[in-house]
């Protein structure tokens, strides 16, 4: 099955900057799994999921379609990493306690990925997907961020990229739903760290790509005066938006 492939390219800046998942998701996400005998991240990506999930379970299967991508992985003796697609997972039935999709959820055909978490879920077994947007740090900033995520680099976002503007609450999930805690990511990140990640988004990829210049110089010129000194650790953080449910 083809893929969207928006990342594979910057694969290497996407393990470094992107912003880590907190502790406490993995644990309530663990607390909500009948058994922690095996796990399944679904579009794993560097496997950053996968990896709080190896704290909880006797063993975690992780997979992308993306090559680039696990070869970008930490190896772990709990994960088995693989080469494939959400929609047809080399897993057997009824074998997984819970299936995580983390910032993935809207890249998958849904009717085949559906058919196959039931397929590969135990009886009461989780799903849970989550997806974060823009972050915030303070309103200045945030205002000149927002201006490029919509103005400068807005059109070269995928048709997906709606679903988490709308934080996945229009997006199909057809299980007994619950309503899960509040989670954040946050990251201390100086001028030109925090640049380097919005160098990961796809849409940034594409402007570069398509237009044959780089955006972010004019941004950083923009972002400098309301940074103020550029070294300086800022906080930055995301909201999580998380569907979890019982198949």
């Amino acid at each position: 099955m083809n893929f969207k492939d928006h990342f594979s390219k910057q694969a290497d800046d996407y393990a470094k900057y992107r912003p880590v998942y907190p502790t406490a998701l993995f644990n309530y996400l663990a607390s909500q799994a009948a058994e922690r005998k095996l796990a399944w991240d679904a579009g794993t990506g560097n496997g950053q999921a996968a990896l709080g999930l190896a704290v909880h379970f006797e063993r975690v299967i992780a997979i992308d379609p993306s090559e680039a991508q696990i070869q970008n992985v930490t190896p772990h003796p709990k994960v088995l990493y693989k080469v494939g697609a959400a929609e047809k997972a080399d897993i057997p039935d009824r074998s997984v306690d819970l299936i995580t999709v983390a910032q993935a959820l809207h890249w998958f055909d849904l009717d085949h990925f559906y058919a196959e978490a039931r397929r590969v879920l135990k009886p009461a077994g989780v799903l849970a997907a989550w997806c974060y947007g823009l972050n915030e740090i303070e309103s200045g900033i945030d205002e000149i961020v927002r201006r490029f995520y919509r103005d400068v680099v807005g059109r070269y976002w995928p048709p997906e990229r709606r679903l988490i503007d709308e934080r996945y609450r229009t997006i199909l999930f057809p299980f007994a739903e619950r309503t899960p805690p509040a989670f954040h990511m946050e990251a201390k990140w100086n001028l030109d760290e925090y640049l380097g990640y919005l160098g990961t988004w796809s849409a940034t990829q594409r402007y570069r790509q398509q237009q044959g210049t780089d955006p972010l110089p004019a941004l950083r010129a923009e972002l400098l005066h309301a940074w103020n000194a550029p070294q300086a650790k800022r906080v930055v953080k995301w909201p999580i938006h998380l569907r979890i449910g019982k198949v």
